[in-house]
């Protein structure tokens, strides 16, 4: 199928739902090292007899050491590089106390780690006294928690369509066809990715497919070659447009009690699938969103997939929200092919 002018299109042939897995190889991606910086009170860490208060001052004191980092790298050369910092480690030393810190910068695989690094010690060392490189080993320092991510949501209300910041959904990914963006794609492991199956109209061989993370898909921060690729069932699915920036935007889920109503998609509606967005038909996922993520919340700030853009009636129509795959429903599949 072909758009000519505004006119909408279709994100799927078929109201069926759908799921795929993807298995990668992948790497670590980014620069992390850590320095000991001499720069706090020790006296803030003696002030109190009581260890409640003690552990307070250390998250205190914690929090004023990442936010020190935070400033001097967002206000640096570096800074569409920087990703975050954390503090793992406080030791008074004389008359000073030493924060061990890890810091996470992403770069092109193509730069010099070495180069990188210097830079890094440079900027450090102009606003730091006293810095000394720590010896680190990566693999052991990596951000291994499920669900996490750098950066915070910018603003509590519903956003449509804007651009998401840099680290917002690091598990989002691109499905590319020949370096041709198909789909979305959720990371769910170090090496497992779930997808919409009907997103391999052009067939599955994995030879043929990418992936690709960042905020852009062109030029994307890493890319990475398909392995395997794992269909439950599925349909074909016309995937032409698609925009550039990887873009964010609030939903609300539908009740599948509104949702089968015949004004809505009725008997369209099957087991393993559910409505989000608006029936007001205003915010919705669109061309080239099939296969990507939608994600909820905890209130210990971590994300869970709960649902993958299957398909809809064109975009953003009035009772006509988007559908999605229950994850929850195909979670014995999903564990039974990968392991998780």
């Amino acid at each position: 199928l072909e758009t000519v002018g505004f006119v909408p299109q279709s994100r799927a042939l078929k109201p069926w739902m759908v799921v795929l897995l993807l298995i990668l190889s992948l790497t670590m991606v980014g620069l992390t090292i850590g320095l000991p910086v001499s720069f706090i009170d020790p006296d803030l860490l003696t002030s109190s007899n009581s260890g409640q208060k003690i552990t307070h001052q250390f998250k205190d004191l914690q929090k004023m050491s990442e936010n020190l980092v935070d400033e001097i790298f967002i206000d640096s050369a570096l800074n569409k590089h920087y990703v975050k910092n954390q503090v793992v480690r406080l030791t008074p030393e004389g008359d000073s106390v030493t924060a061990d810190i890890i810091m996470a910068f992403q770069f092109p695989s193509t730069e010099q780690r070495a180069v990188r690094e210097k830079e890094i010690q440079s900027i450090l060392n102009r606003k730091i006294r006293n810095t000394r490189a720590l010896q680190v080993n990566v693999s052991s320092v990596q951000v291994n928690d499920c669900g996490k991510r750098a950066a915070p949501l910018a603003v509590n209300r519903i956003m449509s369509g804007e651009l998401a910041p840099k680290g917002a959904w690091p598990w989002q990914a691109s499905l590319q066809h020949d370096g041709i963006h198909q789909c979305g794609a959720t990371l769910i492991s170090n090496t497992w990715l779930v997808t919409a199956a009907h997103c391999f109209k052009r067939g599955a061989n994995p030879r043929q497919w990418t992936v690709s993370f960042g905020t852009t898909i062109k030029p994307p921060l890493m890319k990475r070659n398909v392995r395997r690729i794992v269909v439950f069932e599925g349909y074909p699915s016309p995937l032409k447009e698609y925009q550039n920036s990887l873009r964010e935007a609030r939903v609300k889920t539908i009740s599948n009690a509104v949702c089968k109503q015949p004004f809505v998609y009725g008997n369209d509606i099957k087991f393993g699938m559910f409505c989000a967005g608006y029936l007001e038909g205003i915010y919705d996922a669109c061309r080239g969103d099939s296969g990507g993520p939608l994600v909820v919340r905890d209130n210990t700030d971590t994300w869970y997939l709960i649902g993958i853009v299957s398909w809809g009636d064109n975009c953003g129509q009035k009772n006509k929200p988007g559908v999605y795959t229950d994850v929850t429903y195909y979670r014995r599949w999903i564990a039974a092919k990968t392991g998780l």
